[in-house]
């Protein structure tokens, strides 16, 4: 249908003069941009915020709204669990000249394998997850974990909550190298950072009852921040965390100061955006692309459809019978890395799939890698983290309340070249109403503060010194 459409256009723009052409452009631009405008109009304002409970049984009558100091442990006879289904481990041959085009080429995995049983040490691994201070509170029913770090203050300096939601297969893990960068600056800010778990993920408990999706946990974060004492509040995400970011600012944006994404989510559904997809390729400056954005979006078809299918079997596997799949991941470690380490691989750069090494180790460190994969082994995670899935997509996505709702809270958006899926500014605006930053980063793929800290923490302080100064004038 795209490429009927793109051919199309070409041939009648050939025919046109340059009056003509820009007539017609401007003309079905200004279509689209009504449609969007009247789309605008009629969504709502805000979400409801709702309540839930998600622990077993029924709701008692009171909550115990405590916050506990949380300290991560380990055991000899958890690593000697672990040592021994490692050894036990039955390997399969890659096909020739496969690389990771095939998934995890098993190759590469039995050198992980071996530095993970031999050399990778988790009991200085707890020691860095502990380095931060761990929380636990009962909210909804089931135990939220989280870390809070309080920043080094520095004269002059305004302090500013920012809350930092993963995504999934990562885990609060991820910020460990922003979160210096954010809690000690020589900005006029700095930052007390928050990483929550996704209840079912890492240390937070697991829901207990059918339903909880990114709403939910939005409401629940907020209620941690109340919890804190925090009234006003930055928030930030990618992945999943994008889109509890995103229903955060939408449930109360008299809290949410402002909202900062490393994965852009925007509505790609409209007359305008199909018309400013077709054009855009030829004639970008009329429709609002740059030149990056050409670069990023086309040839189309390979980079949004192809590539996409061929890096979202998972996704319709966990959204469908998440329990069947996770049998195999709960029990198996090696299967588990394997999973879940060939995201950190091909979502970083495409490219990495041709490489016999998936390129993992250009990025992060062994270390890192296994101490996120150990995150959902020693809590026995993967199976709730992939439900997830199938709580927010066993409806039809498009039609939730979310996702006809705008954003109107002040947004930066980091628009990193690797991530999957590119969002024009031109488009941005379809969701978001007060785009203040928008970052062409020069590098980085999905997981922006795991992969590129520094230019995270630069874009993140950028954004925020942006919202400050307007607020104050």
């Amino acid at each position: 249908m795209l490429k009927e459409l793109e051919l199309l256009v070409f041939e009648t723009l050939g025919n046109l003069d340059r009056s003509k052409l820009q007539l017609l452009v401007l003309s079905s631009a200004g279509v689209g941009a009504v449609l969007c405008y009247l789309a605008w109009r009629q969504s709502p304002k805000t979400i409801p915020i709702g309540d839930g409970w998600w622990g077993a049984g029924e709701k008692p009558s009171t909550e115990d709204k405590t916050i506990h100091r949380f300290v991560v442990k380990t055991s000899v006879e958890e690593t000697e669990d672990l040592h021994r289904r490692i050894d036990q481990t039955r390997f399969t041959d890659p096909l020739e000249d496969s690389h990771f085009n095939y998934g995890f080429n098993s190759n590469y995995l039995r050198r992980v394998v071996s530095y993970w049983r031999h050399q990778f040490d988790w009991e200085e691994q707890v020691k860095v997850i502990n380095q931060y201070p761990h929380f636990k509170t009962k909210i909804e029913g089931i135990d939220v974990h989280f870390i809070h770090v309080r920043p080094v203050q520095k004269a002059g300096q305004t302090v500013l909550p920012l809350m930092m939601v993963h995504g999934w297969p990562g885990s609060f893990y991820e910020f460990y190298k922003i979160i210096p960068l954010l809690t000690k600056t020589d900005s006029d800010v700095v930052f007390e950072v928050i990483c929550p778990s996704i209840p079912g993920y890492g240390y937070s408990e697991a829901p207990h009852k059918k339903g909880f999706n990114t709403l939910e946990a939005a409401r629940i974060f907020h209620k941690l921040m109340e919890r804190l004492g925090f009234t006003e509040f930055y928030v930030q995400g990618g992945d999943w965390g994008a889109f509890i970011t995103n229903n955060m600012a939408q449930m109360k944006p008299e809290c949410v100061r402002g909202l900062h994404l490393n994965m852009v989510i925007a509505r790609t559904d409209s007359l305008g955006q199909l018309l400013s997809l077709v054009i855009g390729r030829y004639l970008p400056f009329l429709v609002g692309f740059t030149k990056e954005d050409v670069r990023r979006l086309y040839p189309y078809m390979e980079k949004n459809i192809y590539d996409i299918l061929r890096e979202s079997g998972y996704l319709h596997i966990q959204a469908t019978k998440p329990d069947t799949a996770g049998c195999g991941l709960n029990d198996s470690p090696v299967g588990l890395a394997a999973y879940i380490l060939e995201k950190f691989s091909s979502w970083t750069d495409l490219g990495n799939r041709d490489l016999e090494d998936g390129g993992l180790e250009r990025k992060f460190s062994l270390d890192d890698l296994l101490t996120n994969v150990m995150i959902y082994w020693t809590t026995c995670s993967i199976i709730p983290s992939m439900r997830f899935y199938k709580e927010n997509l066993k409806k039809d996505f498009k039609t939730r309340v979310d996702r006809v709702t705008s954003v109107y809270v002040p947004t930066g958006l980091a628009a990193f070249p690797d991530e999957l899926l590119h969002c024009p500014r031109a488009w941005a605006g379809s969701r978001f109403a007060d785009v203040r930053s928008f970052t062409y980063m020069p590098r980085g793929g999905h997981f922006a503060a795991f992969e590129e800290p520094q230019l995270m923490a630069q874009d993140i302080i950028q954004f925020v010194k942006k919202v400050e100064s307007k607020s104050h004038k």
